[in-house]
């Protein structure tokens, strides 16, 4: 009887042990966007971060940005990734187009990332220095599941404008533009965009937005976007202080990942931020005071045990179900 025991002892510690080597061996896939924008450098920063500092092992992966992102999280495709909130409430409700009327419910916030506000570049030998100029033209908005590539197809009908839109990935959208093929870049990501910081170098542009009645046309049309600024000298050829719109970003995952799990990549991530502003200065928003930003999309119960513990309070709105 003995022996019994002590086999099925080995036998269990055996389990045990070969359960957590796979456990520390399992792979976690970060969904990014395309490269060229803000996802793709921060969600770079984020694998290498949670990889070193907590010992998980993080690959990002580009993809098409927050409409795929949100997506694959839901189908459990990928373990995380980045969301604006405008997307978040479309493929929540299932409002969005792209969501074919799904709604996208196993989708959970983790933590707060920094705003996204929306600008348009164009070169200065066009003329065009205006939002109301791109009326009958061709404009490139990124990838189509990106926030741009969802939004500014919305803007452009909000304001009663006719416009030919291109999708492509960042780094395209400003061939295309240097190449004439369209005739302005209009995008959104955590500032400066490395694209556009690109563009500002190698060329003579003009960076632009939207006038004070544009503003409010298109916060009437689309209630999700909130008053940002984007700062003279962002850019070297933006001269002066910029207002726009802007989207929230958050980080994701599904809702089915442990609750220990998702504490420990939040409390990473939020404890590691001079890192993650050496990698992008827009990581400034990444805190957590910020997570009060979410006012709808659950956070999942090992982010909140965080934020518990950090003494923040969360918009119940946004407090799991």
């Amino acid at each position: 009887m003995g022996a019994v025991r002590l086999a099925t002892t080995f036998i269990a510690a055996t389990l045990l042990c070969v359960t957590t080597a796979f456990a520390q061996s399992t792979t976690l896939t970060l969904g990014t966007a395309s490269g060229g924008g803000t996802y793709f450098v921060v969600g770079e920063a984020m694998a290498r971060i949670l990889t070193e500092k907590a010992k998980l092992q993080v690959v990002p992966q580009q993809t098409q940005g927050p409409n795929q992102n949100m997506i694959m999280i839901d189908d459990g495709k990928i373990a995380l990734g980045m969301v604006t909130m405008g997307v978040a409430l479309q493929g929540l409700t299932g409002t969005g187009a792209w969501t074919r009327g799904k709604k996208y419910e196993n989708v959970r916030a983790l933590f707060p990332m920094y705003d996204t506000p929306l600008q348009c570049v164009a070169l200065k030998k066009s003329g065009i220095a205006s939002f109301k100029q791109l009326d009958g033209k061709t404009v490139g908005t990124g990838p189509k599941a990106g926030t741009a590539g969802t939004y500014f197809p919305l803007i452009f009908e909000a304001l009663g404008l006719k416009v030919q839109t291109r999708n492509g990935q960042s780094a395209d959208m400003a061939n295309l533009l240097n190449d004439g093929v369209i005739d302005a870049f209009c995008f959104g990501a955590g500032i400066p965009v490395p694209t556009f910081s690109e563009l500002d170098a190698a060329q003579q542009v003009v960076f632009f937005a939207w006038t004070d009645p544009e503003i409010a046309a298109i916060r009437k049309s689309l209630p999700e976007f909130t008053e940002a600024v984007i700062p003279k000298g962002t850019y070297k050829q933006q001269p002066t202080d910029q207002k726009t719109v802007g989207l929230f970003n958050f980080s994701i995952t599904n809702k089915d990942m442990s609750d220990n799990l998702a504490y420990t990549i939040t409390k990473t991530i939020l404890e590691n931020n001079a890192a993650m502003v050496r990698a992008h200065p827009a990581a400034k928003e990444t805190i957590a005071a910020n997570a009060s930003r979410n006012s709808f999309l659950p956070f999942h119960p090992g982010a909140v045990k965080y934020y518990k513990e950090k003494g923040i309070k969360l918009d119940p709105g946004a407090l799991p179900k």
